[in-house]
């Protein structure tokens, strides 16, 4: 959905248009995908993180242009609330020292951003959501002017019909409406990318999903929304929400949701491409001049605007890319499930566990997958999501057993032998694995500090928003330490 479009109404006619032309964008994938070369000689990967704002009192700060204007960095763009922007980190091999490399590229612009968008009363925060934000933050008003975030909101908003409703039950009760997408603006993510080629890509997907709930019960950093404790990574009921296009009566159905876990695992990236096109109708039906089938039997490489732009309005937890770059088509994994932050290094930690994970079970002789049901890797996600560190997840091998258990004892030496294949520097994978062992021995991630740091000052008998503004003032201090959140103290 990072393409730019412009601002207009569509007809029944555009929609008939784009229909075609998916189908025939996806006709040519297919053959493209036994005809073209896909090879990676060297894999790469890439990491997107959106940020949130926040004035001098820890309030979101709606200044994404000023922001922008004043960082001037191109791998630095707007995202869809005015509280939001997004950094882009460049791909980069993995090999070697190439996440320590990323990893200190990130650093040093973010500590470039933060000085610049400081002059304009902006701060810069890594967090899922944040937690001083109200229901004033959910109009109109708080969408960024691109026109594409407007038509995504309108289109959503006639496909269903009727207000977004966000029901949400944890620690304490939200039911709240919404009349745009806004909400969605709420939930900051880390986005990890790996390139695949195309006969890898199945059991990679495959592990990613196998994986989910692994790495949002240690990676959890979203307990609170609107002043409620929900979730330990609320962003997951939260996203599904903001951006659902059914009714009552279409969910009742068994319509499927665009925030879409999924419901097999695949035997090839075409599976979820045609998925897409079967089940979701168009949310943005805009066409392109392009002729898929002209441009490959011409020599060139297609570029499928269609099937792309399709893509980027089903909102897969794992989502497939297909992408262009130096004239050779490929395709990654994105990566979408965990939350922005704490801080660079627990960033690149929680990257590191992905990446080593996925190499290591999508390359094994034995597939996870053979031995785990979807629906309990699903179950798994959504449990994590609820209860962070403290949950008990199903595992092949080991049956129900509390996700810290199976990190420290299963998971991390997989890990390490998954980036060892990827040639990953030892000390490198050391440093940054050895920061998801002591999150899991200490039983702290972000959303447990969050919590732990909240509930200090209500017992305190602090203002429960004022309490959120200082928690959030201390959770920026240390993001800003890039002290890993398996160290914070508590203030309170």
């Amino acid at each position: 959905m990072g393409q730019e479009v412009d601002d207009r109404a569509f007809t029944r006619e555009d929609r008939t248009r784009y229909r075609a032309k998916v189908r025939r964008c996806l006709d040519v994938f297919a053959r493209m995908l036994g005809e073209q070369d896909f090879s990676v000689e060297v894999p790469h990967v890439g990491v997107e993180i959106e940020f949130n704002l926040v004035d001098a009192v820890g309030d979101p700060a709606l200044k994404n242009d000023e922001a922008l204007a004043a960082i001037a960095d191109e791998d630095f763009q707007t995202e869809l609330g005015l509280f939001n922007i997004e950094i882009n980190v460049p791909p980069h091999p993995a090999a070697g020292d190439g996440l320590a490399d990323m990893e200190a590229t990130l650093r040093d612009d973010l500590n470039h951003a933060q000085g610049k968008a400081s002059e304009v009363g902006a701060h810069l925060l890594m967090i899922g959501i944040l937690p001083t934000l109200r229901e004033q933050h959910f109009t109109p008003e708080s969408l960024s002017p691109n026109p594409r975030y407007h038509l995504l909101s309108e289109q959503i908003l006639a496909a269903r019909g009727e207000d977004i409703e966000i029901r949400i039950d944890g620690v304490d009760r939200l039911s709240t409406t919404a009349d745009t997408i806004v909400p969605e603006a709420a939930c900051t993510s880390t986005q990890l990318h790996l390139q695949v080629e195309p006969d890898d890509f199945a059991p990679m997907w495959n592990a990613a999903q196998a994986i989910a709930g692994v790495q949002v019960a240690v990676g959890a950093n979203s307990p609170f929304l609107l002043g409620r404790q929900l979730w330990h990574e609320t962003r997951i009921p939260l996203f599904e929400q903001a951006t659902d296009t059914r009714s009552e009566e279409l969910k009742t159905q068994g319509v499927r949701p665009r925030v879409f876990f999924g419901e097999r695992w695949i035997t090839s990236v075409f599976d979820l491409f045609e998925e897409n096109v079967r089940y979701f109708p168009a949310l943005l039906p805009i066409v392109d001049d392009e002729d898929p089938v002209a441009e490959l039997e011409a020599g060139r490489v297609p570029n499928l605007p269609e099937l792309r732009l399709h893509n980027g309005t089903v909102y897969r937890w794992n989502r497939p890319i297909y992408d262009v770059a130096g004239g050779r088509p490929h395709l990654r994994i994105e990566n979408r499930l965990l939350p922005a932050g704490p801080t660079v290094v627990d960033t690149f930690a929680n990257a590191a566990l992905f990446y080593g994970l996925v190499t290591l079970l999508g390359t094994s002789e034995r597939p996870l997958w053979s031995q785990l049901s979807f629906k309990a890797a699903e179950e798994n996600f959504h449990a994590a999501a609820r209860t962070g560190l403290e949950t008990d997840l199903y595992w092949p091998g080991v049956g129900s057993v509390p996700v810290r258990e199976l990190v420290l004892r299963h998971l991390l030496p997989l890990a390490h032998e998954g980036l060892a294949q990827m040639g990953v520097a030892s000390e490198a994978a050391d440093r940054l694995l050895g920061v998801i062992e002591q999150r899991c021995i200490v039983g702290q991630n972000g959303a447990s500090w969050l919590v732990g740091e909240l509930g200090g000052r209500l017992d305190a008998g602090a203002d429960r928003a004022e309490a959120l503004r200082e928690v959030t003032r201390a959770y920026e201090e240390r993001m800003h330490s890039n002290e890993p959140v398996h160290t914070w103290s508590r203030t309170v």
